[in-house]
């Protein structure tokens, strides 16, 4: 096989000791897991929207499915008290269910209580950092530079604070980071088979990364909605990567050949084992769609607002038995999400929220979400030391870390000048990845929508960061000028970012910070 001028140009780092890049992402894993189980209970409180997420995943666990919870629910768990929380009828959720399930873990075996509902979070949150190591070495072809790239994904605020809270993102991010990967493998797996002439890679029969994938972007489907959108683009690339890999290697008529052989391959594997796994997520659903089916709560005068006037066809049907009740409740959950869709398409336009931000400020943090606050505490209070006249805070809030955020912009400047002018795939690795988790946001911009949602462009935006160094750097071993400049840049670039996740550490993680203090880490008055 002819390499291509990327691959030429790919770091000599592949011939490191591989048992070295795993015990290196696995230690980083491991230190940040630290970091994020640090006083995970505190607050001990429902932060944002925890009150949905954790009860939701605590009556999945109890009931199979989500029911309505009693008033005061939130004031009775935080006191203790866990179990008759329950009314009789389910519960309208407007996200599907695997982040529940998986928050519902973490609260299964470490209690119904902050830490346990967090739980689950801070373990992904770690997972995340090692599969961010394994994939950019995966595109690079450098221990190093994943290893780079793990650490600063490992100090962003705002993976580090979705990995202490039980919302959905952290979840959705690591499926989808995980998807992506396995799309590249893939690309690596088939050239590397065509190139030894297996037959199976020749006829497309057999994909395994692929089908992995499939599995991935269905759990992040089944977070939530907005994965389709990755799933597709990636869909679509897979099958461009196998196109340029037969016409590489010789083969006549790659791109008609690659619609058989490779395009539908890959849209089973990617799309219908998607498509399988996201049912699958849905079976607590499903085993209990007749309380859903009976329940005037979704079928009426509640959510007629977005869900219509008229119940669900299968709301007036005598519930079946058998394969019937099967497709009975297949139909059942076709109509949900139809209300669902309803919901966050039309029923949010009119809302309002202080924490809302339009995407095209996502990338430079225009307007970060403020978790949970205590704000006028007094001197003396809680071990505030703020002079007389003053007072202490106390904040959680959702922002990056400045440096990686907006060095990742400009990296990804040239990574796109790159991928489009030298024709270097791994920039399109970053390019594609951004857009695909960012730009369809654009179409939703009329309703609430938070910054926090770009928690799933953040890895790509790590990426081409490290693609950046890697090219500062350079392919040779010998020192030069050059190789010396690119190491002290990406070296000072990196010790940047961590003098950053020092100084942001406290209003990342609920430390009490004098008024002075607090105001030094206030850049903008829109960070407020």
């Amino acid at each position: 096989m002819t390499p291509t001028a990327a691959e030429r140009n790919t770091p000599r780092w592949r011939s490191e000791d591989k048992l070295a890049g795993w015990v290196g992402a696995i230690c980083l894993a491991s230190l940040a897991f630290f970091l994020r189980r640090w006083n995970l209970g505190t607050p001990h409180a429902f932060s944002f929207d925890e009150t949905y997420y954790a009860k939701d995943a605590w009556s999945l666990l109890n009931n199979g499915y989500v029911r309505t919870y009693v008033e005061d629910a939130d004031k009775t768990i935080l006191n203790g008290q866990v179990t008759g929380l329950w009314q009789d009828t389910p519960s309208m959720i407007v996200h599907p269910e695997v982040g529940k399930w998986l928050i519902a873990a973490g609260i299964k075996v470490f209690g119904m209580d902050p830490t346990g509902w967090r739980m689950a979070s801070a373990v992904i949150g770690a997972l995340m950092v090692l599969l961010m190591c394994r994939f950019v070495r995966r595109v690079t072809g450098s221990t190093v530079l994943g290893l780079v790239a793990g650490l600063l994904l490992s100090i962003d605020g705002l993976q580090l604070v979705l990995s202490r809270l039980a919302l959905l993102d952290i979840f959705l991010a690591f499926f989808t980071l995980l998807g992506v990967h396995c799309v590249v493998a893939d690309r690596q797996w088939l050239r590397d088979r065509l190139a030894a002439g297996r037959r199976t890679a020749a006829l497309g029969i057999w994909r395994p990364w692929l089908l992995l994938g499939g599995v991935a972007f269905g759990l992040a489907c089944g977070t939530k909605w907005s994965a389709i959108y990755t799933l597709a683009v990636f869909g679509l690339l897979a099958w461009l990567w196998s196109a340029g890999a037969r016409r590489a290697f010789g083969q006549r008529r790659p791109l008609l050949r690659s619609v058989f052989l490779d395009g539908v391959p890959a849209f089973l594997a990617l799309v219908g084992v998607g498509l399988v796994t996201y049912l699958a997520t849905w079976t607590g659903w499903l085993m209990h769609a007749d309380a859903y089916e009976s329940s005037p709560t979704l079928t009426n005068s509640q959510y007629t607002s977005y869900g219509g006037d008229d119940p669900w066809p299968t709301a007036s049907e005598p519930d079946a038995h058998g394969l019937g009740e099967v497709t009975q409740s297949l139909r059942s959950l076709w109509s949900y999400h139809q209300d669902v869709y309803t919901f966050h398409t039309h029923f949010l336009n009119d809302s309002t929220h202080i924490y809302a931000s339009k995407p095209s400020t996502w990338l430079v943090m225009g307007r970060p979400v403020g978790v949970d606050a205590q704000t006028d505490i007094q001197p003396g209070a809680q071990g505030c030391d703020a002079p007389s006249g003053s007072t202490c805070i106390r904040q959680i809030l959702l922002i990056g870390n400045p440096v990686i955020w907006w060095g990742g912009c400009l990296a990804m400047v040239a990574s796109l000048l790159l991928w489009i002018g030298a024709r270097d795939w791994r920039h399109g690795v970053a390019v594609v990845g951004l857009a695909s988790t960012w730009l369809p946001w654009f179409l939703y911009d009329d309703r609430p929508i938070f910054f926090f949602y770009a928690i799933t462009s953040l890895p790509f935006l790590v990426l081409s960061v490290a693609l950046a160094m890697g090219h500062l750097i350079g392919t040779s071993d010998v020192p030069t000028p050059r190789r010396t400049f690119g190491v002290v840049v990406a070296g000072s670039y990196t010790v940047l970012a961590l003098v950053a996740f020092a100084w942001f550490w406290p209003i990342w993680t609920d430390v009490l910070l004098t008024k002075s203090e607090w105001d030094a880490r206030i850049w903008f008055q829109r960070w407020i």
